[in-house]
């Protein structure tokens, strides 16, 4: 009898499983789907330092984020790609095909940055050229590459500038000159993307501390020549204004800050001490502010 009972349970199937593995398949399928209308960000130098920690902060958010980068990020939800922003189209075609794998694309974020430490006089053209190809022209290509995927829904550009844009650097006068280049190609190419509801800012920080100091390229006293102790002396206040600055978590901060709000600012100094300087830019004449730059790196 009970044998029986069994077989009829067997062959007419237990209406309790089934409802419960039609909930389950249920719930992963809107699971599933949850997963895929999530915004995805790209970052572009999401290895370490403030694209790290950015990366970091997206996905406490609830954001896809995607890493372009020599090498990949340790962060266990990031979609890692491996491009060279200096090495032909290899960043453009990541961007192309993971902008294309995204169902809900909302934005970009840029942070691969190059510093070196040499005299405008002896600077060899190959390292100053490699600078503006990872500051500026890294940015401008990210920029084009990413737009057309945009223009449907529109979206947001950060881009990680300096206020070293805004303060000459002694003897960084090339990365300076890269940042100052970048926040104007915010401003122009905002003009152009804003009609297609694709906002963009540059953020601006100030001494940061992360291991992008002791990536700096610094040319040795023989290369430096007659420039040798001035360089030294800028390098030394350059580090400590770094290492003792703003944690790369509270810059990463402001720029999620900025991919979340509804109209950005197109230029956002980190943290008051540098809106307080920005503003001082503006006051006082340049003689005034290049004395004070000139006292600031012992010159």
């Amino acid at each position: 009898m009970e044998k029986r009972i069994i077989q009829e349970n067997e062959k007419e199937g237990d209406p309790i499983s089934e409802e419960m593995q039609d909930v389950t398949e249920r719930s992963s399928e809107e699971k599933s789907r949850a997963e895929r209308l999530k915004k995805t960000v790209i970052i572009v130098g999401a290895s370490s330092g403030i694209g790290y920690e950015t990366a970091l902060r997206l996905i406490g958010r609830n954001f896809n984020v995607a890493n372009i980068s020599r090498t990949p990020c340790s962060l266990g939800h990031v979609i890692n790609y491996a491009a060279d922003v200096t090495v032909g189209e290899t960043m453009e075609k990541a961007i192309a095909e993971l902008a294309t794998k995204a169902e809900n694309l909302y934005g970009l974020v840029y942070c691969a940055g190059f510093s070196m430490a040499a005299p405008i006089e002896y600077a060899a053209e190959k390292d100053y050229r490699y600078l503006f190809e990872v500051n500026y022209f890294g940015a401008l290509r990210a920029i084009r590459a990413v737009a057309p995927f945009l223009k449907k829904n529109g979206g947001r550009i950060v881009l990680v500038s300096s206020m070293g844009g805004m303060f000459p650097v002694a003897f960084d006068s090339f990365y300076s000159s890269s940042k100052a280049a970048v926040d104007m190609l915010v401003k122009s190419a905002a003009l152009e993307l804003e009609p297609y509801n694709i906002r963009l800012s540059s953020v601006q920080p100030g001494g940061t501390s992360t291991g992008f100091t002791f990536k700096r390229k610094i040319y040795s006293d023989a290369e430096n020549r007659d420039y040798a102790a001035k360089v030294k002396r800028a390098t030394a206040a350059l580090a400590n204004m770094e290492q003792g600055g703003m944690s790369a978590g509270e810059v990463a901060r402001e720029v999620v800050n900025v991919l979340s709000e509804k109209n950005p600012p197109l230029l956002l100094q980190c943290g008051n001490r540098n809106k307080f300087f920005a503003v001082v830019k503006r006051i006082l004449p340049d003689r005034t502010t290049q004395y004070i730059n000139k006292k600031i790196y012992k010159q």
